[in-house]
């Protein structure tokens, strides 16, 4: 009797169940494999772009004169079409996107899948692989939140649906751009928690596009972390304190990053002011030129990081790597064509927190057990202090790198960076840029 009872009682449980949530679960599930599939397919492309732009490079010189000018125009044509794509057809692909999601989840813009998807596509592997630096993770994010979209529309959900799938479909973005799941759900919860709508069944479903996006990318390209390194084991509690100085410098360093990318913007003002050739051909030289004598200094940053995280640069010129990422990852943006500013912003992290590392190694011997934590950290803390997203950076960081010993000192620099980037007036980026696009004066703190 008793058993009949419990049947019953699971039955009218089950038959009780708000199947618009089940759905929305089940196409959250459905964006994360096509997310996914998308973003293992980008990958892949974008790596045989760049495995042929760096023959290119590298043959520069070897055949006379004019080969000089292959990489010039190799860059030059691939900046030139990115830019034409996004003004001829979709204008609201320019750069990360990522202002653009949230705009959409406050209803402010529309959300124009159908040509948001092939322009975003296409365009973006132009414009990363010409050797800009950019990275492949704002695409990737806008991408995913216009496949939550296209679902939405085809399945012809109601509005209980339509946050919810757009979240799961940025956050599907992220883990597919760098095999990081995790961060793709907290970057939605913490860069867009004023624009997404939380419940158990929304955070659920991002949780879902994020998992099933992150599996099929391990699935076809590599279940390896993004960057190959030394794990390193947790620093010794006499150490931490130097993490605290760390996280004030890259306070510092945000700002100035932040700063210097809008003041760039301004400056170009491309939509409207600047041809498209002009802007290829500028940037052509500049890339080129750079590129074909130092290959570190363009490009999203792995190869930058790969090089600094093995040792292989002096003091100068890691400084001097620094000084010119940086200020070639404000042009790269200031373009307007597609791609992110996680992968370079990143890779000045890794470098800067390098310094850090061996200036204290040279005036304190023996004060610290290596250097190389100082440049996870500074991954961490610059992310922290531009997006002021710290807990997105942490996460990052981590699973980037599989160096998960590292979280308290993590907390310490990412906490201290994002606190007093505050202070010193900085504004979230994304705030900043959606400000921007909207023609607002200030930003939404």
């Amino acid at each position: 009797m008793a058993t009949k009872k419990t049947s019953y009682k699971l039955i009218q449980r089950f038959a009780s169940i708000d199947t618009d949530n089940i759905w929305l679960l089940f196409h959250a599930l459905i964006i994360g494999l096509i997310v996914g599939l998308v973003g293992a397919s980008f990958r892949i492309i974008l790596t045989y772009i760049e495995t042929f732009r760096d023959f290119v490079f590298e043959d520069a010189g070897h055949y006379g004169f004019l080969s000089w000018l292959w990489p010039v125009l190799f860059a030059a044509t691939g900046i030139s079409v990115a830019l034409y794509l996004v003004r001829k057809f979709a204008p609201e692909t320019a750069g990360s996107g990522i202002h653009e999601i949230e705009a959409s989840l406050d209803e402010i813009r529309p959300m124009r899948w159908k040509r948001v998807l092939p322009v975003k596509f296409i365009a973006s592997l132009f414009s990363l692989g010409s050797g800009l630096l950019l990275g492949r993770e704002g695409p990737t994010v806008q991408l995913g939140a216009n496949i939550g979209k296209m679902i939405q529309d085809v399945f012809g959900k109601t509005d209980v649906g339509d946050n919810a799938l757009v979240s799961a479909g940025s956050a599907a973005g992220l883990a597919s751009a760098f095999n990081a799941p995790f961060a793709g759900i907290i970057f939605v919860i913490e860069e867009m928690f004023g624009h997404f709508k939380f419940n158990f069944y929304s955070v659920s479903a991002i949780m879902i596009g994020a998992g099933s996006a992150d599996f099929v990318v391990r699935s076809l390209i590599s279940s390896k972390p993004v960057i190959s390194m030394m794990v390193y084991s947790s620093p010794e509690i006499s150490e931490l304190w130097l993490f605290i100085l760390l996280g004030l410098m890259f306070s510092v360093v945000g700002l100035i990053y932040n700063k210097l990318l809008i003041a760039s913007m301004d400056l170009v003002k491309v939509p409207k002011n600047i041809p498209i050739l002009v802007i290829g051909a500028m940037g052509g030289l500049i890339i080129g030129g750079v590129g074909v004598f130092y290959p570190e200094m363009i490009g999203g940053g792995y190869l930058a990081i790969t090089q600094v995280l093995d040792e292989s640069f002096t003091l100068s010129f890691l400084l001097i790597l620094f000084i010119v990422r940086l200020l070639l990852s404000v042009f790269s943006y200031s373009t307007g064509v597609p791609g992110g500013i996680f992968a370079p912003m990143l890779s000045l992290g890794v470098i800067l927190g390098m310094v850090f590392g061996t200036l204290i190694q040279h005036f304190f011997p023996g004060l610290i057990s290596n250097i190389g934590v100082f440049a996870i950290a500074g991954m961490a803390a610059i992310f922290a202090s531009t997006v002021r997203a710290p807990l997105t950076g942490l996460v990052l960081a981590v699973e980037m790198t599989s160096n998960f010993e590292l979280i308290l000192p993590l907390i310490i620099t990412t906490v201290t960076a994002s606190v007093f980037t505050v202070l010193l007036g900085n504004k979230p980026i994304y705030s900043t840029l959606l400000a921007r696009t909207l023609g607002r004066e200030k930003p939404t703190i």
